[in-house]
């Protein structure tokens, strides 16, 4: 299996190669140039989780990686369960939020984490990463105390949650975080200059554990098989995921193209709705980023959405009929918690707002899973605030709930951000 830069077609990579370059040529993504259906996917269905994984990323990846070496980076990365809760009727949560961080970018990073371990050759890496809440905690937790790996966490001063911001900056050693005077947009615009500039680069083996890299995006196309597994066989359902960057719509496009059993998807966003604005006018054309309940969210020039449209463009993916794309405000999003707490079930407020995108649209012969990915304590001001009465915190969150914040505050500035890299 090869990928190609979506944007270079002819810069054309082997998977370890497409990990370790992170970004390509002209700012361009990895995707697999070929997309070829799994064979007999009621029998995958059949395996648990991590078994069905193995099969499905060595399929993703190919030959150049050995299938020992990947199984072992898929049992280290995978260790904690994925969950389908009954929420009411046909409508399910995804539960993506019991790994070390509390949220679904676990996934990605911590198999990216065990793949760029396996890769490692005696050069130093420097992980470059922009946040807008979960990313940052996932990254620095995978990463942490790696050998041979310093990484650097980019991410808009006081526009993640307190807690948010508390999981991934506290840790000291080889995670340094910056707190970018600016909104995400702001954040990685700076990486992807990173990235442009190849003496920074070689300087310090330069690579990004954003969604931009496709280890990150592969793994959590797993997940989706997942919660088809949990469902009765047969059973096709509508997929509502809370959209920033669209790296999470991506992989569920690409599971749906992989042959695994789905009617259509549904990209929830907040107020910064460039997507469903596109979807509605066929014109690109985003707006200022604007602050809402669901920072992970805010986000105007989603980062991934180029590799939604290759899934049209190159594989056929037929994206007129499988997904579509609504925006919640943030006097929803609270009305939505509150239903779901009516309902006995807690969620964090980007999950209540992919069930209300679901929930609005759903027919009544449809079975829906909605994603949930992120823990609610996370948002436990929001939530406390939602719900007037308080949360408890899980024992990840209490135990940094104390910690000093150790970033640095740096305005959105490529020159300053090249010179604290190179002194690094």
């Amino acid at each position: 299996m090869q990928f190609i830069n979506i944007s270079h077609p002819e810069q054309n990579v082997t998977f370890p190669r497409a990990v370790i370059t992170g970004l390509g040529k002209g700012q361009g993504l990895f995707f697999p140039e070929h997309i070829a259906p799994l064979d007999n996917i009621p029998a995958l269905l059949e395996l648990d989780f991590v078994d069905r994984s193995k099969i499905i990323l060595q399929h993703l990846v190919g030959d150049a990686m050995p299938t020992r070496v990947l199984q072992k980076c898929v049992e280290e990365a995978f260790n904690f369960p994925v969950k389908l809760a009954p929420v009411s009727g046909h409508v399910f949560a995804l539960e993506l939020f019991h790994g070390p961080s509390l949220a679904f970018k676990d996934f990605g990073a911590r198999f990216m984490a065990q793949c760029l371990a396996s890769f490692r050759s005696d050069q130093r890496t420097t992980i470059l990463t922009a946040t807008s809440g979960d990313t940052g905690a996932a990254v620095a937790l995978a990463f942490y105390n790696q050998p041979g790996i310093d990484v650097v966490v980019l991410y808009p001063k006081g526009k993640v949650t307190p807690l948010q911001e508390k999981l991934f900056c506290t840790l000291g050693g080889n995670i340094k975080t910056i707190a970018i005077e600016d909104d995400f947009d702001a954040c990685q615009q700076l990486v992807k200059q990173s990235f442009d500039d190849q003496q920074l680069v070689a300087s310090i083996g330069l690579n990004s554990a954003n969604s931009i890299n496709v280890a990150r995006l592969l793994a959590q196309v797993c997940y989706y098989f997942e919660a088809v597994a949990s469902l009765p066989r047969g059973t096709e359902p509508v997929f509502s995921v809370p959209s920033g960057n669209f790296g999470n719509v991506t992989a569920g496009l690409l599971a749906r193209a992989l042959g695994l059993p789905m009617k259509r998807m549904v990209a929830a966003t907040n107020r910064n709705d460039t997507v469903p604005r596109f979807f509605e006018s066929g014109k690109w054309e985003p707006r200022p980023t604007v602050a809402t309940l669901t920072n992970a969210m805010d986000i105007s020039l989603p980062n991934n959405f180029p590799r939604v449209l290759e899934l049209e463009q190159r594989h056929g993916l037929p994206l007129q009929d499988l997904l579509t794309s609504f925006s919640i405000n943030d006097d929803e999003t609270k009305e939505a918690v509150r239903a779901l707490d009516a309902e006995s079930y807690l969620a964090d407020p980007h999950s209540a707002l992919a069930w209300k995108a679901l929930t609005d649209s759903l027919e009544e012969n449809e079975t829906g899973v909605f994603l949930c990915t992120a823990h609610p304590a996370k948002f436990r001001e929001t939530i406390e605030e939602t719900l007037e009465r308080p949360v408890t915190l899980p024992e990840a969150l209490e135990k940094v709930s104390g910690k000093e914040v150790l970033s640095i505050e740096m305005p959105a500035d490529f020159e300053l951000l090249r010179d604290y890299l190179l002194k690094e």
